[in-house]
């Protein structure tokens, strides 16, 4: 059976450097820090006290208002960004076969808020004061279900639970679903709302968060020697998919096409990566191979790169074991230095910089990169952005669990 060609067509992001396509990349390309202290809870107590929480969000811009109080945040930006990719690639909804589109996301811990927030309730109310909202809010597929119901798209419809790594599975299922010929549209990508005092306080206690709390926007340094944790992040990247077909027969806006998904297990550790990244080299591999190119062919990799210890060192030596010589060669950058990490919005979110690099010949910086690591020496684009041809890019996401995703995706030349 032919393999149907799928393109991105449109595009929607809710992060801490910017809500809004445009102002995310601007943000990126600048190397601007979304990084701060926290202010949506008294983080006093708490050994981290700086997250990148998203600030220039109004769901009413999106959403009724009467429709909000039923919806955890996580859903809520999920919701919005697809509008906002929905209106970017021009789609007609009233236009398309509805059965033939489809929803796939991807969250690591869903409705955290309402969940905190009710159980704070059932302690200081009791248990009829819980709302009948609580499970339907707090559920991890929720978002897709939402989606799907606020834009009546009745094809598959699911939601990937992979931890860090959700948003990319996601994208990678999507992918796979829509060149089975399942669907002819699928909606993707990722979305969290994590920054909650339980969230916080449980990295915090596994020691996974950066402390650097009196430097907030140099706190997320991927790959530099004195890396110290995670930063945590909040909001949804989505993108819409469609098979080439489609996209041509409307004549939709590509900003490039997805050639390879690649997805393995360590089988190794709750939290660490496998030694020498042996699971991620093999997700890469994978994701090479299901593309039909070379190693040498990759111009970019928006790296998981998360600012630990452990996955940035085992990330590299990963990127060594796939493209050997050629990985001093590539351009290899974290945008996580300036976004943090969203969890399982983070590998949808740096998809769509991934596709943007490819679409732009632009590649974003990892920025807070002073101090060489003799174990991390390859090209981590530091502090500044560069301009250079990006026919290829991949996307590497690593979970927790030993999950690891890549999606690579290609410049589209009208052939």
């Amino acid at each position: 059976m032919r393999r149907r060609r799928i393109v991105i067509t449109g595009m929607g992001v809710i992060s801490p450097v910017g809500t809004g396509l445009n102002k995310f990349w601007d943000s990126l390309i600048n190397g601007k820090s979304g990084i701060d202290k926290i202010t949506c809870f008294d983080a006093n107590d708490l050994p981290t006290k700086i997250a990148g929480e998203v600030k220039d969000f109004n769901p009413e811009y999106y959403i009724e208002k009467k429709e909000l109080k039923r919806l955890d945040r996580f859903t809520q930006f999920a919701i919005s960004a697809t509008k906002m990719a929905l209106e970017d690639s021009g789609l007609d909804l009233s236009n398309i076969d509805k059965t033939r589109a489809g929803v796939i996301l991807g969250s690591g811990i869903g409705g955290t808020i309402t969940w905190e927030e009710q159980h704070k309730t059932l302690l200081t109310k009791g248990s009829r004061r819980i709302s009948p909202f609580f499970i339907p809010m707090m559920i991890v597929n929720m978002a897709s279900g939402q989606v799907s119901m606020t834009f009546e798209l009745k094809g598959p419809n699911f939601t990937v639970v992979t931890a860090c790594a959700s948003g990319t599975n996601a994208v990678g299922e999507a992918f796979r679903t829509l060149q089975r010929g399942e669907a002819d549209i699928i909606i993707t990508g990722g979305t969290e709302a994590p920054i909650t005092e339980l969230s916080m306080a449980g990295f915090c206690s596994m020691k996974a968060l950066s402390t650097r709390n009196d430097e907030p926007k140099r706190a997320s340094r991927p790959f530099d020697r004195d890396r110290d944790g995670f930063v945590m992040g909040e909001g949804a990247g989505i993108l819409v998919l469609e098979t080439l077909d489609n996209a041509l027969k409307r004549n939709a806006k590509i900003y490039g096409e997805i050639i390879g998904y690649g997805t393995t297990a360590d089988a190794y550790h709750l939290t660490q990566p496998a030694p020498e990244g042996e699971g991620a080299a093999r997700a890469m591999k994978a994701a090479i191979s299901d593309a039909g190119i070379s190693p040498k062919d990759v111009d970019y990799i928006n790296a998981h790169g998360t600012s630990t210890p452990l996955n940035d060192k085992f990330e590299t030596l990963a990127i060594k074991n796939t493209f050997g010589d050629h990985a001093y060669e590539l351009a290899v950058s974290s945008t996580k230095s300036m976004t943090g990490h969203l969890l399982g919005a983070a590998g949808a979110v740096e998809i769509i910089a991934s596709a943007l690099a490819v679409y732009n010949d632009e590649i974003p910086p990892t920025i807070n990169y002073e101090n060489k690591d003799p174990e991390c020496d390859l090209n981590y684009v530091p502090n500044t952005s560069i301009k250079r041809t990006v026919n290829v890019a991949l996307s590497n996401s690593m979970g927790f669990g030993g999950h690891n995703a890549c999606i690579i995706v290609k410049k589209y030349n009208g052939v």
